[in-house]
């Protein structure tokens, strides 16, 4: 069965865009906690460790604690952000395979101990600042077929792995597993059982060596809705979670998951508010651009999906560009839809991920208002609406 999600409706778009203005960004905590729970449920010996860089908005951090979960920070800034909100490090796994002076400070002051490397050089980093720290090697998965895939920078050969874990123990470290992540947007599980092949066959070297691992962290890389791309999630999950049955019984578990727990909670309602036409195509200017929300579209490549509210069955290539004096600033071109004029509005379902976390305030715009969906619904509909 397809997974819902969350979208509003035209209705209360209108009524959103009147009350609160536009650029909007509707946040569900509901739809967080869903993400979270259907994970739980199909992986249920995983410890979820929140990939904050995703989206660190503070409620979607409150709601994640409160449910239980763990965090994968990746800076000094991420760690305090957590720690303000009272969350302890022994919560944190310092996920960036490569640290900063500032993030191993910040490590020390909050008390976080967990952490990947993936190279020598880290190891002496490590040791010197955090001799106390438990390591997971970084594992390179070569994935073409991710949506971004992250081993292009990170993650050590696998030829190199044992080397690595053997030299961090000698160093006097907490040599306790191995991570890896194999890339993101991973719509089927083949990836995954690949690399816990791999992992398997670690684990039984690290063992003839004399260093027992006890913790296995398969990363994030859960996909969610987009256009034109089918998956069966449940049974992705349901294959996973039997190989880390069959493999991996004894193993602690931990995942990193970042996109799926907020992709699908925020939707974005935005306005048009210049049309023109150049070189026989209408351009249609939004108030909201590659700065803000669609910096997902730069920084993520991201096919948004843009719904429009106007009635017709004619369509025509346009393009839409953002508000900036940037001409940098277009999202789309030739993308199809019905002629549409100023003060139109539009709507971008599953815009959580990677988008207002990487907006600015370029060109002296504001970054998109967020607003709490379950704290505003009985006031526009006394329902919220979900789509198949």
């Amino acid at each position: 069965m397809a997974k819902k999600y969350f979208q509003i409706g035209q209705l209360v778009c209108e009524k959103l865009a009147e009350r609160f203005g536009t650029p909007l960004l509707m946040l569900s905590l509901d739809e967080i906690k869903k993400n979270y729970k259907v994970l739980k449920k199909y992986l249920p010996r995983i410890k979820v460790h929140y990939a904050i860089k995703a989206n660190p908005h503070p409620e979607i951090l409150r709601v994640m604690a409160d449910m239980g979960s763990c965090f994968d920070v990746a800076s000094d800034g991420e760690i305090r952000t957590l720690h303000d909100l009272g969350i302890e490090g022994g919560r944190m796994i310092y996920a960036n395979p490569v640290k900063t002076g500032a993030g191993l400070a910040a490590c020390r002051s909050c008390h976080v101990s967990k952490m990947t490397f993936d190279s020598a050089s880290e190891i002496d980093k490590i040791k010197a600042q955090c001799p106390e720290a438990t390591l997971l090697l970084r594992l390179r998965i070569d994935n073409s077929s991710a949506h971004v895939d992250l081993n292009k920078k990170f993650g050590a050969a696998r030829e190199n792995a044992l080397a690595l874990m053997l030299q961090a123990k000698e160093a006097g470290l907490d040599m306790a597993g191995i991570a890896f992540h194999v890339g993101s947007q991973t719509v089927s599980s083949d990836p995954y059982l690949h690399a816990l092949d791999i992992a398997r066959e670690l684990f039984e070297e690290a063992a003839a060596a004399g260093l027992q691992l006890r913790i296995l962290d398969i990363g994030g890389g859960f996909p969610i809705p987009e256009p034109k791309v089918k998956f069966n999630l449940p049974e992705m999950l349901q294959q996973i979670n039997a190989r880390l049955d069959e493999d991996f019984a004894d193993t602690e578990i931990w995942a990193e998951p970042g996109r799926y727990i907020c992709g699908t909670a925020v939707n974005l309602v935005t306005s048009v508010i210049g049309v023109t036409e150049r070189g026989g195509q209408p351009w249609y200017f939004l108030d909201e651009g590659l700065y803000g929300t669609f910096s997902g579209v730069l920084f993520d490549q991201w096919d948004f999906k843009l719904i429009s509210f106007r009635e017709g069955e004619k369509k025509v290539a346009a393009t839409f560009a953002g508000p900036s004096c940037d001409s940098l600033d277009i999202m789309f071109r030739g993308r199809m839809t019905v002629p549409l004029e100023v003060g139109d509005l539009l709507l971008v379902p599953s815009c959580g991920a990677y988008t207002s976390a990487s907006a600015t305030t370029f060109n002296g715009f504001s970054k998109a208002k967020f607003v709490i969906w379950e704290r505003v619904k009985a006031e526009v509909e006394p329902s919220a609406q979900t789509v198949k």
